[in-house]
């Protein structure tokens, strides 16, 4: 039996063919395009820079490097394609989510049996428990449930949308789903269709899902943190903006605190 660390020991294989392009990478270009969550990282301080008057930023230091943790075990999976490599790529997004609804999940959104925080945390934690072992049951099926978790996701920014007037706002959250259906459709794509893309080799669309999930995520970071300085700052105004320009057609979203809080 091979071992866990070895090559293609994964139950999951990507459409890309193996070691085309090296005689150590698996999966050249889904190697490759893991670094889109690097930069993702590196961006993420921006939205945080400009947040006049706030006395505090409810912002671990957690937050910012699951990002780059995510990334190392995802180009380590794609290069090797082991089994060991394929639960940690897949268990730092589960992490990385965890963590994400531990710090920014609405308190008007927690079940009714818990009251605070650190209770939230305390109920979070149980569930990355739970969740990392049955992770090991069957992987194959792992990756359909973290993708699961978005329409969640989804779920809740509608919800906050329907309370809010702000065009930017929208706008924002339209520009992230865009991102998120070009993302999954990738995903899909290469999981479904791999004998098409096959047999016009073009099988790389699952590096397209790396490139667009992370473009989709750095639009939800602001807008997250726009929401949750809503419920948690409430004497401040949040008010989303783009750097260098709004006329820009790349641009860097951040959230800015300007004046006192009007209900959005």
């Amino acid at each position: 039996m091979p071992s866990i660390f070895s090559y293609q020991s994964a139950e999951v294989d990507w459409c890309e063919g193996n070691f085309e392009h090296s005689t150590v990478i698996a999966e050249y270009y889904n190697t490759v395009n893991g670094t889109p969550l690097f930069s993702l990282l590196l961006f993420i301080p921006l939205n945080f820079l400009v947040l006049e008057g706030a006395d505090r930023l409810r912002v671990s230091n957690c937050s910012f490097m699951m990002p780059l943790v995510a990334g190392i075990f995802s180009m380590y999976f794609h290069m090797t394609l082991s089994y060991v490599g394929q639960l940690l790529d897949e268990l730092s997004i589960l992490w990385t989510l965890i963590v994400a609804y531990s710090f920014w999940y609405p308190k008007i959104y927690f079940p009714r049996c818990i009251k605070t925080r650190k209770h939230f945390y305390w109920f979070t934690g149980g569930t990355t428990v739970i969740s990392t072992l049955m992770s090991f049951i069957k992987p194959a099926l792992n990756a359909y449930a973290l993708n699961c978790i978005a329409f969640h996701l989804l779920y809740l920014m509608c919800r906050e949308l329907k309370k809010c007037n702000d065009k930017r706002v929208h706008r924002m959250a339209a520009t992230m789903i865009v991102w998120w259906v070009l993302a999954i459709s990738s995903w899909i794509s290469d999981r479904w269709f791999c004998e098409l893309w096959q047999a016009i080799n073009f099988p790389y669309f699952h590096s397209f899902w790396h490139v667009l999930i992370a473009m989709s995520l750095f639009y939800c970071f602001p807008l997250v943190m726009y929401f949750d300085v809503n419920y948690e700052m409430p004497s401040f105004k949040p008010k989303l903006g783009y750097w260098p320009s709004d006329s820009w057609p790349i641009v860097v979203p951040y959230v800015v605190l300007e004046e006192p809080h009007k209900k959005c």
